[in-house]
Formats: structure tokens, sequence, C-alpha cells
């Protein structure tokens, strides 16, 4: 049986250190996107993957393992996005982007052992196709509660919607490497 925690932590922090090295680059320009702009740029990652799984075919060099980091990273962004004040300054130092990139994957990370520990792993006989299937089907619903101006009657609100888009990337990745 695969050492689930050190594959996992090992996917992000191939996650981290690409966004650390583009916060070195950009800043943390990113910090202008209004949640359905950053919901848009999973949708166009993951609608992309479903393409490329579809057809078999890409023109566009960037990979399929390239996409899912973009989705782990700009799902991490969202949840840092959506903590953060309104009024709270655009750029943040490398530091503090960094610490809140690991705060948040912490998080994501706590809750996937949980759910690991009650679904026994299940997701290891999941395809590539079902992880972009479900990481669209959230997207969907977070722009729906979105429309509804955040609001959920019954149902789990972005966050949570964000932290299982982040998990299922990492899962893909994970499957990608074995």
């Amino acid at each position: 049986m695969p050492d689930t925690l050190s594959q996992y932590r090992g996917v992000v922090n191939q996650c981290k250190e690409l966004y650390v090295k583009k916060a070195q680059d950009y800043g943390t320009s990113w910090r202008v996107l209004r949640p359905v702009s950053i919901v848009d740029q999973l949708y166009i990652k993951a609608w992309r993957i479903r393409q490329i799984q579809e057809s078999g075919n890409q023109k566009i060099a960037d990979s399929i393992e390239s996409e899912f980091i973009g989705i782990v990273n700009y799902g991490i962004i969202a949840l840092i996005q959506a903590a953060l004040p309104a009024d709270a300054e655009i750029e943040l130092s490398g530091a503090e982007a960094k610490a809140l990139y690991e705060t948040y994957a912490l998080e994501i990370e706590n809750l996937m052992l949980q759910k690991n520990h009650d679904y026994g792993e299940a997701w290891r006989a999941m395809s590539q196709q079902s992880f972009v299937d479900l990481i669209l089907v959230k997207l969907l619903r977070i722009r729906q509660i979105l429309a509804n101006d955040g609001k959920t009657i019954v149902s789990e609100g972005m966050d949570a919607n964000f932290i299982d888009i982040v998990n299922y990337a990492i899962f893909a990745l994970i499957k990608m490497h074995e």
C-alpha cells in the first residue's frame, strides 16, 4: 500500500514550489481576482483537461499535469482570497504569501486525512476523468452559490467546495506519478 501522506505532501510541495516561484515573478497580482474570476480560471483548466481527455490530442504544450497543479494553486488562492479582509493590500510579501499557502494546504491535508479514513482511500479506484468531472461539478456549485450571494440553505459553502477541488487535483497528480 502506498504511503498516501508522503505522496500527498510531495505533490503539495511541488505545487507550492511553483506558487512561490510565480510569486517571485509576478508578486501577488492574483489578489485582484474576484471569486467568480478564480472560479472561471479553475473552470478553464478543468475544461481543458476534459477536452484533451475526450479528444486525445492537444495543440498547446502545457501538460495535463501542469493544469492539475494550476487547479491546486488557484484553489488555495481562492481560500486565501476569501479569508483576507476586503481592504487588505493587494501585494503580499513573499513570506506572507507562502505562509498563507502553507496554512491552507495544511487545513486541506487535515480534511483529506479525515475523509481518507472514513472513505478508505476510495479515490485510488477513481479515474482521472472522474476527478475532472467532480471538479467541474464543484465549480458549477460554486457559481450557483455566488449567484445566490454566497448563501446556501442546506449545502456546504464555497470553501468546502474549493477544498474538495484541491484534494481531487492532488489525488489526480498522485495517480499520475504512480
